[in-house]
């Protein structure tokens, strides 16, 4: 996919003016920095400024300079920019600055012209970059934890493509361990129950699944084979069962993930790396580097002798993992020659770092923070320290009905699935809602609250703002005919003055900023947030033209001024269409 930089022409003069200002000072080539990493931002308090840079205490330590010096020198920088009208230093180096209105018109009409690629830039020239997410045990149906691991890592890829990096998309299937044996066995066991058999009584060990999704493989393992597997020996039939049992449930995985909107690229097994031996070649890579000994590691604080735990007094096989980081070095093999689960993530990445990623990104649940620093030591050793890998953990989702908490219990098989809660409320509703809350926060699910169509409903607030928007349109073509790109784009502008105005017409200036830094934090809830506040701003601004006629969208006495405010709900509507693709909702044009 190719990308071109498509920032505000203000923003880029802006940036020019604050680099130029650094470039003053001799120590500048130590920087390493480039004008599309110069930060500019709204202020919180508006009374301040229509923007502002933290640039000054940023770079004013690495200059050799103070922060109030070199926010002196970037003030007359951009008091140099014919947009800007003040410029103002606040403490600690804040430079606050005020531009035209013209500035903020002329920002329509690119917007406008760019349409949807206004956000886009190619701030990382195409480098290729692994985003690993959803990942789940293949052992029973997504629940609504992979629901939110789904969309993140999906929404997040958007975000990463959106700043010009060539994003691909992998799910690592986890089909070697004992869980895929208990599977196997639980699967077995309800074969056995459909043919009439008693098999031990029907005794669960423990870990085995019993959901009814186990019932249905049954069925179609009996559809398939008759009674072949009956009565024979483990050895008879494990291989095969462990094998359809992996199949039909990553069947029913894409299944879901395909009904949530959610592609993967790539699907990478854990048993076809172990079948390459890829841990004793990652291991040998370590211990040429002095990463790998024989040791015993101290006991874990708290432990008792009655704890089930994999530490021993016995030498086992570990990895130096505190040389990079970690708190404390890790195993890898067991003292009974056994590969640890870690040892098969360590395989897992030296393939990823053999198919040339420079950049990784895994999303894994809140649960899974023990995994982090061993995961970045582990890159770094393989890597050299040539790879960075980032690990984003999100919480649960709790699921609500009208306020009241639905308790589940995945063990005994009550627990909501992706598929339950696409049903009931939708595609585009489960994925809004999955990113509506920073991936630290959990996030609180009402069914009722969610498909409520009420303007204290988030997703209803944005998609009314896009359908009013709609409404005018129609309406304006009905009175003045058809109404061109072209006259969107080139009619004047002038008439766009009013604060409300001014304040959306900033706020859409700054959606390319938006996007940029919610991709780099990978945050997607940057997005819903920002598509939060764009529809306020549009709606503010519907409700004072009801209030003050002169503001109102169709003046049916001027058609200059009609285009003028067309214009403006163009550019909104284009960028409620660019963040909506992000999220990978539908705009809905009416509201039923």
């Amino acid at each position: 996919m190719g990308f071109f930089l498509s920032k505000s022409v203000v923003l880029q003069g802006l940036r020019k003016c604050i680099f130029s200002a650094l470039k003053q000072f001799s120590d500048f080539d130590k920087l390493h920095v480039s004008e599309d990493t110069i930060f500019i931002d709204q202020p919180n308090d508006d009374t301040r400024g229509d923007l502002y840079t933290n640039t000054a205490m940023l770079f004013a330590k690495r200059l050799g300079t103070s922060p109030t010096t070199l926010a002196g020198v970037i003030k007359d920088f951009l008091l140099q920019n014919s947009d800007v009208t003040e410029v103002s230093v606040a403490n600690q180096g804040f430079v606050n600055f005020r531009l035209k209105s013209s500035s903020w018109q002329a920002v329509v009409g690119r917007i406008i012209t760019n349409c949807h690629r206004y956000s886009y830039s190619n701030l990382k020239n195409g480098a290729s970059l692994n985003i690993e997410f959803v990942s789940a045990n293949p052992t029973g149906p997504l629940h609504t934890g992979h629901a939110r691991n789904a969309v993140f890592g999906s929404v997040a890829a958007k975000l990463l493509e959106r700043i010009g990096y060539n994003v691909v998309r992998e799910f690592y299937i986890n089909d070697e361990g004992n869980q895929i044996t208990l599977l196997a066995k639980s699967l077995y066991l309800r074969y056995c129950e459909l043919l009439g058999v008693n098999v031990n009584g029907f005794v669960f060990e423990d870990g085995m699944y019993f959901g009814e999704y186990v019932k249905d493989m049954a069925t179609e393992l009996r559809e398939i084979y008759g009674d072949e597997f009956l009565n024979k020996d483990e050895s008879e039939w494990l291989i095969t069962l462990r094998s359809f049992a992996v199949k039909k449930m990553m069947d029913n995985i894409k299944n879901d993930l395909s009904l949530l909107g959610v592609s993967i690229d790539i699907y990478t097994s854990e048993a076809a790396l172990y079948a390459k031996q890829l841990e004793n070649e990652a291991i040998d890579i370590l211990t040429k580097r002095g990463d790998i000994y024989e040791g015993v590691l101290p006991k874990p604080k708290g432990m008792t002798k009655d704890d089930d735990s994999e530490w021993s007094e016995k030498p086992q096989t570990l990895f130096r993992s505190t040389k990079y980081g970690d708190d404390i070095d890790r195993t890898v093999r067991k003292f009974d020659g056994t590969w640890t689960y870690f040892a098969g993530d360590i395989a897992y990445h030296l393939d990823k770092i053999k198919r040339g990623y420079k950049k990784m990104v895994i999303v894994l649940g809140a649960d899974h923070c023990g995994y982090v620093k061993r995961l970045k030591a582990v890159t770094s050793a393989l890597s050299n320290n040539d790879v960075e890998i980032e690990v984003r953990l999100y919480q649960l989702v709790n699921f609500l009905e009208n306020g009241r908490l639905i308790k589940m219990s995945k063990r005994a098989g009550n627990f909501i699935t992706l598929k339950d809660v696409v049903s009931r409320c939708g595609k585009d509703i489960t994925r809004y809602m999955m990113v509506s809350r920073h991936h630290d926060v959990m996030i609180d699910f009402d069914f009722v609250k969610a498909v409520e169509q009420s303007l204290d409903n988030p997703i209803f607030y944005i998609q009314y703002a896009y359908a009013r928007i709609c409404s005018v349109f129609k309406n304006c073509q009905d009175i003045f005919g058809n109404i061109t790109h072209d006259d969107l784009v080139n009619c004047d502008k002038s008439a766009l003055v009013d604060d409300s105005e001014i304040t959306l017409m900033k706020a859409l200036t700054l959606w390319p900023e938006q996007v940029r830094a919610a991709a780099l934090a990978i945050e997607p809830h940057r997005i819903s947030h920002y598509l939060q506040n764009i529809a306020h701003l549009f709606h503010v601004l519907w409700n004072r033209g009801k209030v003050n006629t002169k503001l109102r969208f169709i003046d049916q006495k001027s058609r200059q001024n009609t285009l003028a405010r067309l214009s403006l709900l163009q550019a909104t509507k284009n960028v409620l269409e660019d963040g909506f693709d992000i999220i990978d909702i539908t705009p809905m044009s009416e509201m039923k």
